[in-house]
């Protein structure tokens, strides 16, 4: 372990001791049970290449090594060819690149998740975040962690569809909708901006960027998507240009309109500039890399002083913690943040569930679900700082609740049974990340 993570984690340690143990307490009634179904067994290739959900109470299977559908009994001869051919691209596709895991106790819950991936990034780089109906659009946030376990499994012209859908659904001055139809066209509703996903594309460009190296690969890359750099800079800029350099209150992954600042759109703002920073250094535009560098220096210092300050809750000021501590460390920021140690190790009781999950925060109203996106997070948090066997250890926690056909769900009953919509692409491309990075092949 390194000197950086031995600190680290020794500060964690001792500063938890002195942590707001009763907060977990404060925000939830552990009495109550919560109830969610599971709405699909996964998602499946037809015959005629189309994709589909596969209901609960089907008996379907796949051919071997894919998200083809094996073919009923009745199946016509054609059908049957489609079919097979149709499982000789994923695997082709799967060939050629790699999957970190393998030979290990993660290898199945990584192939898994990377054919979901690849099942669910439509034509033209749409990577919905589910296909059931109320998921089946593309969300930035999700497509950028997308793109980045595409890249850093080898697939990186895959994450360049990925890149150029969101390069052409993205306004003119760097802002996104929440989320987007399939089709470009546009959102599917007026839940209006969501800042974090600026952030989130600009984290995810750095990300693929470092993992591509030096060389003409990289270079080509950054050239193509300059534009999208300079708009989604300009943008977060914008953002911290007021005197208490904090960017506006926006909707973050919880998804719920916000009249107040949370930690979950400021990080990711931060992560975003950060990023810039390194893209332009990359790009040879040193000015413009220091220009960004000091933004992000000034937004730092505004976070720790309005968040950090009081353990780094959900807003400003002391509140109850939530699943964006672990973007205030490590893979997400260069460096951890001041006191961002203990406030993560804190958050771990505040958002922990009956089935061994966690919850999207502490004052998350549903009590008893845990959710796989923040329990991926945490597990790559825990893996990019030094914590190998807390990533292991929630790892396979999502391996045990996957559906009979390998899907990580959104979500966990206390029951301990697979639940919401399946497979969720978050969840997905965070487990790949997670086990690129304990294997060390992660930026």
């Amino acid at each position: 372990m390194s000197s950086r993570r031995r600190r680290f984690w020794t500060l964690a340690a001792v500063v938890a001791v002195v942590a707001l143990v009763g907060a977990a307490a404060a925000v939830r009634d552990r009495g109550r049970v919560d109830e969610v179904g599971l709405y699909t067994l996964g998602i499946g290739v037809q015959a005629d290449g189309s994709v589909t959900t596969i209901p609960t109470d089907s008996d379907a299977h796949y051919l071997p090594g894919t998200r083809v559908i094996a073919p009923g009994p009745d199946a016509s001869d054609a059908d049957r060819e489609a079919a097979e051919a149709l499982a000789e691209e994923t695997t082709a596709w799967l060939d050629a690149g790699t999957v970190p895991g393998a030979g290990g106790r993660h290898e199945e819950l990584v192939t898994d998740a990377l054919l979901d991936l690849h099942t669910l990034t439509l034509d033209g780089g749409a990577a919905v975040a589910g296909f059931s109906t109320k998921w089946r659009y593309v969300w930035p946030r999700d497509a950028s962690f997308v793109a980045a376990a595409l890249t850093v499994t080898g697939h990186h012209e895959d994450a360049v569809e990925v890149f150029t859908f969101l390069d052409g659904v993205q306004h003119p001055d760097g802002s996104f909708e929440a989320r987007y139809l399939p089709d470009g066209s546009g959102p599917p509703d007026a839940r209006g901006l969501q800042t974090d996903g600026t952030g989130w594309v600009l984290w995810a460009l750095a990300y693929v960027a470092d993992v591509l190296g030096p060389g003409t690969e990289r270079d080509e890359f950054l050239a193509r998507f300059t534009p999208m750099i300079e708009r989604s800079t300009g943008y977060l800029q914008t953002q911290v240009a007021n005197p208490r350099s904090l960017p506006a209150p926006s909707a973050d992954y919880w998804e719920h309109r916000e009249s107040a600042l949370t930690l979950g759109t400021a990080a990711p703002v931060l992560a975003g500039l950060e990023a810039s920073a390194r893209l332009y250094s990359w790009l040879g535009r040193d000015p413009d890399a220091a220009a960004v560098g000091a933004d992000a220096d000034r937004l730092e210092q505004a976070v720790v002083a309005n968040f950090g300050q009081t353990g780094y809750g959900r807003y400003a000021g002391r509140s109850p913690r939530d699943a964006a501590t672990a973007f205030v460390l490590p893979p997400f920021q260069p460096e951890a943040l001041p006191g961002a140690a203990a406030a993560w190790e804190s958050s771990i009781e505040e958002m922990d569930r009956p089935a061994g999950g966690l919850a999207p925060g502490g004052s998350w109203p549903e009590t008893s679900i845990s959710w796989t996106p923040q329990t991926s997070l945490y597990a790559w948090s825990a893996a990019a700082n030094g914590e190998t066997d807390r990533a292991d250890g929630w790892l396979t926690w999502i391996t045990q609740h996957r559906t009979p056909l390998g899907a990580i769900p959104e979500k966990v009953g206390p029951d301990g049974s697979p639940a919401g919509v399946a497979p969720l692409m978050w969840s997905a491309a965070v487990v790949i990340l997670t086990v690129a990075e304990l294997e060390g092949n992660a930026p």
